[in-house]
């Protein structure tokens, strides 16, 4: 079984994408806690937090399920992140137990919590002058997602997007220009 300790350790040194997809395969099969993984994406080594965040990411886009019971745990601590990187894989995991192709019973633990403070975490993340474009895009996704929950969305992602726009990189114009059109 891997510690927690010796799973630091194993990611304190660059990896590659197939060392990602073996540690996640390891992670799965031993059932690693959820919430100590999520402890290592607060990692004071911006490094081995990013790529705890990564693994959490693959880990939970492979087996959704198992991590039901841990989304409103770790959706309370989104505004925690203060790491860019880590902000990045946060953000695809919210777009994706948004997503309303996302299974029945993620869709229906989404239901049951309350996502004002992801929302303000993720329109703060959209906003940030200095946030990464891969942030802003996944945090878009997730607020298109909510739309229809919290109808107020709309009209202020959609001013957000424009005013990204503007001046943006060729993905956020490609995501604003396809959420735009939804909208």
């Amino acid at each position: 079984m891997l510690t927690q300790d010796e799973l630091i350790k194993e990611i304190s040194k660059t990896l590659a994408k197939t060392k990602v997809v073996k540690l996640t395969s390891i992670l799965q099969k031993q059932n690693f806690n959820f919430r100590d993984l999520v402890s290592v994406t607060f990692n004071d080594d911006t490094g081995v937090a990013f790529r705890a965040a990564w693994l959490l990411e693959n880990l939970f886009l492979k087996k959704p399920l198992l991590f039901k019971e841990d989304i409103s745990w770790m959706l309370a601590h989104l505004g925690e992140i203060k790491n860019p990187s880590c902000k990045r894989h946060y953000a695809k995991i919210v777009a994706h137990i948004t997503d309303p192709k996302a299974p029945n019973d993620i869709r229906q633990k989404i239901i049951e919590i309350s996502l004002e403070p992801t929302v303000e975490t993720l329109f703060d993340w959209l906003i940030d002058p200095k946030g990464k474009i891969a942030v802003k895009v996944f945090a878009a996704t997730a607020l298109f997602n909510l739309r229809h929950r919290y109808t107020w969305i709309n009209e202020e992602l959609g001013a957000q997007l424009q005013f990204l726009m503007r001046n943006g990189s060729p993905g956020i114009q490609s995501r604003g220009k396809k959420l735009l059109e939804a909208l």
